[in-house]
């Protein structure tokens, strides 16, 4: 005998996994400014999870349209998705800091790509950038370092010095 949908749903077995991410490449896309609806390539590697459309949306849009000037650093830069979108709305300079060489190798492409200009792409350890800021020195510093890694406390930390005083 056939079980309703829902019943089948309910009879089948639940388990905690979460689905395997999908093969290939995926992209998220660039939400405003000059670049608006340049796509980003995003590589499936582990630990890369981009910080999606919707968040990135609701982050600029109490930021504001428009950084003109603005000093900007991604510590921990991953697909550049956040600095890159900074610098689409006019930030003066973006460091897009991050330790895989791969992304560091894509990300210096797509600034090259997109001539962006204000943008510095740069290997290297997010922690390190923040602890090498001059105090005070940057507008706006985005922190969004590995999933499940114990860096987000010492990263915060170090941000609030770097950050300038209306940052």
């Amino acid at each position: 005998m056939r079980q309703p949908p829902a019943a089948a749903a309910a009879a089948a077995p639940k388990t905690s996994k979460k689905p395997p991410a999908p093969q290939g490449t995926g992209e998220v896309r660039i939400i405003g400014g000059q670049w608006k609806r340049t796509r980003l390539p995003v590589p499936q590697l582990p630990g890369l999870r981009p910080t999606p459309d919707r968040v990135r949306e609701t982050l600029f849009n109490w930021l504001g349209q428009d950084l003109t000037g603005w000093r900007c650093l991604d510590a921990f830069a991953g697909t550049g998705a956040l600095g890159l979108e900074a610098a689409s709305r006019g930030a003066a300079s973006v460091q897009l800091v991050e330790q895989d060489a791969g992304l560091v190798a894509r990300l210096g492409q797509l600034c090259q790509r997109l001539q962006a200009r204000a943008v510095q792409v740069r290997r290297g350890d997010g922690m390190a950038a923040l602890q090498q800021c001059a105090p005070a020195s940057q507008d706006l510093i985005f922190l969004d370092p590995p999933f499940e890694s114990p860096l987000f406390q010492p990263a915060l930390q170090a941000a609030a010095r770097a950050l300038a005083p209306k940052g």
